[in-house]
């Protein structure tokens, strides 16, 4: 097991970009089994596609975006270690993450070929989601930015990240039903009011 996190640490080191694009989509193909394996108990009906776009969304859209935006919060100097926790969290909650939830559940119904329901399943998702990504990434962005070595900043959010993405899994699939009712609420309506 240390040869292994040799290896990837080494890994980190040299080609941090691809590395970390692998570990994320990984990580979040992961969360999807997870969460449709062992929280909806989908048994042979799972929805490998739904791995998929999950899996290229942690790799292609995820992992670069994170990547960048460690460098950038890594670079910045503050007065002092505890400003620097306090700054390098705030700028990652009340910055970044708002616009990534909502960019996680546009991507999804793009994604999934329903760019209509973007904006309703961002809506529908966004405030709850927001408020509990907050209570589990605030407490691990203060002991990410205050003790863990910069490089390995990434890694120790992509692990906390998989039980994460089981919940954006789940979220998204139960958004989308949600969304999906409705338009077939308002369809019948349209037909029995004609």
């Amino acid at each position: 097991m240390a040869s292994i996190l040799k290896l990837y640490n080494a890994a980190l080191i040299r080609r941090p970009m691809a590395t970390q694009c692998a570990t994320a989509a990984f990580l979040f193909g992961a969360g999807d089994v997870i969460a449709q394996q062992g929280v909806e108990k989908k048994g042979w009906e799972h929805d490998f596609a739904r791995t998929a776009r999950i899996t290229f969304y942690g790799g292609c859209f995820f992992g670069p975006a994170m990547t960048k935006w460690y460098e950038f919060l890594n670079k910045i100097k503050f007065a002092s270690p505890t400003r620097a926790i306090i700054y390098r969290v705030w700028l990652d909650q009340a910055v970044l993450t708002p616009a990534a939830v909502a960019f996680f559940f546009g991507s999804m119904s793009v994604l999934e070929g329903k760019p209509q329901e973007a904006i309703p399943r961002i809506q529908a998702a966004y405030v709850p989601t927001l408020i509990r990504n907050w209570g589990v990434f605030i407490p691990t962005q203060v002991i990410n930015f205050s003790i863990v070595p910069h490089h390995l900043r990434f890694v120790v959010v992509s692990v906390v990240s998989l039980f994460w993405n089981t919940y954006l899994s789940i979220a998204n699939a139960r958004t989308k039903k949600e969304q999906e009712a409705i338009e077939l609420t308002e369809k019948k309506d349209v037909v029995l009011s004609a």
